[in-house]
């Protein structure tokens, strides 16, 4: 079996690092957009993304091919600097696979457009969150905070739509 980011994680040891709780959790969005639409915005990483959703942390993409997108992003907590890579394979036409490894937790994401009809798109995302902080958020507060995200996401992205025809 080839070595793979997951099995990583499903290998870690408590002893190897202090994880206090790993979790998976699933949330799904419908889009008003077209499923090329959806996929092609979601898939342009831009360093000025997490503006879209108000956060204050900071983006520096290190690799975008067809292929694959790299970045790193840095964010103030408790006035301490917490750091994450994000490695994104992009699987076109239709899905995308996210491995992170930060110093507060790693996860694994896996996003899956459908299309419903020829103007709309349902993403599906599922993550595997394996945290490496004493406090770290429950499965539900993450499920909280990520959809707030992604409602603002989908909302710029259908207002980029809009103004695109």
């Amino acid at each position: 079996m080839p070595y793979t980011f997951e099995h990583h994680l499903d290998s870690v040891k408590v002893r190897d690092w202090p994880l206090t709780t790993s979790h998976t959790y699933h949330i799904s969005k419908v889009i008003n957009a077209p499923l090329r639409v959806v996929y092609n915005w979601c898939v342009d990483f831009r360093e000025d993304d997490p503006k879209i959703s108000g956060s204050k942390t900071k983006r520096i993409i290190l690799q975008k091919t067809k292929r694959r997108v790299i970045y790193m992003s840095t964010r103030r907590r408790r006035g301490k600097t917490a750091s994450a890579v994000r490695i994104v394979t992009l699987r076109p036409p239709n899905a995308w696979h996210l491995d992170l490894v930060g110093q507060e937790h790693d996860e694994i994401g896996e996003y899956h457009l459908t299309s419903l009809d020829p103007r709309k798109t349902r993403l599906d995302i599922t993550f595997k969150v394996k945290y490496k902080i004493a406090d770290a958020p429950t499965r539900e507060k993450n499920m909280k905070q990520t959809n707030e995200i992604w409602d603002k996401f989908v909302a710029a992205l259908e207002r980029d739509h809009a103004h695109s025809r």
